[in-house]
């Protein structure tokens, strides 16, 4: 959902993710990691809002307003908050908008529009008081009032966000909105123009991370019912830029808020190019500022006496999980027997090792490596194709000549469907005999279908984290009776232990809580992950100053600036 899904590919494209409770993007396990990474691993982030900020560097004279900043980017499929499911879209909506909290680079939640808020009640009320005299980029002041009419109006019908349930439905009153049964939200109260008090209906430690995904951002109302279905084409919002053009196809040009809250931007613009291409070739023609290192160029960056190796570093791993889904309700996905055939039928070391160069880490879990709730003892569902064999014959589908079809969608445009894919593809074909079709999508359409439920499986994306919880995982993604269950995964078991962890207040309970959740949505294969992502190797111009690589998205280009003013 943003909670996203996100572009690994080779050119750091700005990832697409579904998202929502996590995002979901387009993955190329050959390619490097979207913009979006950290120089090492983070241990287990702190979730409790920390107020302080990691100060700039720079130069003697540190740092200088101007320039500009170029990366190689996407088309987003919306501008619109209320309706971000992707990393692409997320990218860009998180510099151009904000909300009452944030996330820093260190994964923690501070204070981004709301100064200060108060937790009472038990957990289930948060007062927030917000910063004196802030504007929107046009120059209206933002009220509580705007917050109220912003989260009211991700939630109604009318606006058909798709992740809305996810990020506001634990506030009191928004599931009936969502439903159409009610004008408003009882639990989001205006207090005064500085003060919102939002209600939920159970103590959950989550919380105030779902506030930092889009959803909960604010809008300017007028802007919205003035500017109609077009209203993005010219948005006004909180961010530290503005849209100042968006050519599809072509380019996206942000700059400078000069009505922003904190201290301004010190870029004047950012330049997303959108028109395609080589991004290596592009890079080294310096017509872009930042490209990951795809395998056909690594060994030559890595050698010192390279030029590009002196803008070579490293980024952490991103803390998402790439996968392929199963619509559990379609046949043949709906026996477990047989979704646990395909499992157990991909070697993911070989493909790991002989395909990826080991840039790829195996992934047997849903929790990613050093994520809140990874459990480094979950076995999985490892190759094993003698017991896939016996699965597969033990299985309502093993008879090939009634086996219904089977169709993996995947997002693109004619390219490549991902070599994975295709390299799993082969295995079932040829060690167990069962043959599937790989289908190509534009990718708002794979979004549009995904959200719908429509696929039968599906492939080629990530779950990329959101916020640093496992909630963000397993809850969004697997509980029954969610929006992010996009393969109508139901467990009885599962569901009540993501009830429990819910409101359990002690973190190592709800850990496990999770954590045994996972293991049965993993040996009943309602999915078959992939990859973990590992730490990789970007190229970053020298001129760009403090330009941040974290595990998570979050808002980076206002801190960052340029040695010249190109």
């Amino acid at each position: 959902m943003r909670k996203s899904f996100f572009l690994w590919a080779t050119a750091l494209v700005a990832t697409v993710a579904v998202a929502c409770g996590g995002s979901e993007s387009i993955t190329d396990p050959t390619a490097q990691p979207s913009a979006t990474a950290v120089p090492t691993r983070a241990s287990a982030p702190d979730i409790a809002p920390d107020l302080q900020e990691t100060p700039l560097s720079g130069s003697e004279d540190g740092p200088r307003a101007g320039g500009r900043f170029t990366l190689v980017y996407s088309d987003p499929p919306t501008l619109d908050p209320h309706l971000v499911v992707d990393g692409t879209s997320f990218g860009v909506v998180v510099e151009l908008f904000s909300g009452l909290v944030s996330l820093n680079e260190n994964l923690q939640i501070v204070p981004e529009l709301a100064e200060s808020w108060d937790v009472l009640e038990g957990g289930t009320v948060y007062e927030f008081k917000l910063r004196p005299d802030i504007t929107f980029s046009n120059g209206d002041p933002v009220t509580a009032q705007d917050f109220k009419w912003s989260m009211e109006r991700a939630a109604r019908p009318e606006t058909a966000s798709a992740v809305a349930e996810t990020y506001l439905g634990d506030v009191v009153g928004m599931i009936d909105l969502i439903n159409g049964d009610a004008g408003e939200a009882s639990g989001i109260q205006v207090i005064d123009e500085r003060t919102l008090r939002i209600t939920i209906d159970a103590p959950k430690a989550y919380f105030l991370a779902k506030l930092t995904y889009p959803t909960a951002y604010v809008l300017n109302s007028d802007n919205v019912e003035s500017g109609g279905r077009s209203w993005t084409d010219n948005p006004v919002g909180t961010g530290a830029f503005t849209l100042a053009e968006y050519r599809i196809g072509q380019r996206i040009r942000l700059t400078r808020n000069d009505n922003y809250w904190s201290r301004p931007a010190f870029l004047d613009e950012v330049f997303y190019n959108l028109s395609g291409g080589v991004s290596m070739a592009m890079y080294e023609n310096d017509e872009i500022d930042i490209t990951g290192v795809g395998l056909a160029d690594l060994d030559r960056v890595n050698d010192p006496t390279e030029e590009l190796n002196k803008d070579l570093v490293d980024t952490p791993a991103q803390f998402g999980v790439q996968y392929i889904g199963f619509n559990v309700e379609k046949p043949p996905f709906d026996d477990p027997k047989f979704r646990q055939a395909l499992n157990l039928a991909v070697d993911k070391e070989l493909i790991s090792s002989q395909v990826f160069a080991d840039l790829l880490e195996p992934a047997y879990g849903i929790i990613p490596p050093d994520f809140p709730g990874f459990n480094p003892d979950l076995e999985g569902l490892r190759f094993d194709l003698d017991r896939a064999k016996q699965l597969l014959a033990e299985s309502k589908y093993a008879d090939e000549a009634t086996r219904p079809r089977i169709i993996v969608t995947v997002p693109g445009s004619g390219g490549s469907p991902g070599l994975d894919v295709e390299v799993i593809a082969d295995m079932w074909r040829r060690d167990l005999g069962v043959n599937v079709e790989i289908q190509q999508v534009e990718w708002a359409t794979y979004l549009q279908d995904l959200n719908r439920k429509r696929l039968q499986a599906w492939g080629g994306v990530a779950w990329q984290a959101d916020y640093p919880d496992p909630q963000d995982f397993i809850d969004i993604l697997f509980y029954s009776d969610t929006q992010g269950n996009r393969g109508n995964y139901s467990s009885t078991t599962v569901d009540d232990l993501v009830v429990q962890a819910r409101t359990e207040q002690d973190i190592s309970k709800r850990i496990q809580l999770y954590q045994d959740a996972e293991r049965i949505i993993v040996e009943e294969a309602a999915w078959l992950p992939l990859w973990f992502d590992t730490e990789r190797k970007a190229l970053l111009k020298q001129r760009v100053q403090d330009y941040r690589f974290t595990q998570i998205a979050i808002p980076k280009f206002k801190d960052v600036w340029v040695t010249d003013a190109r």
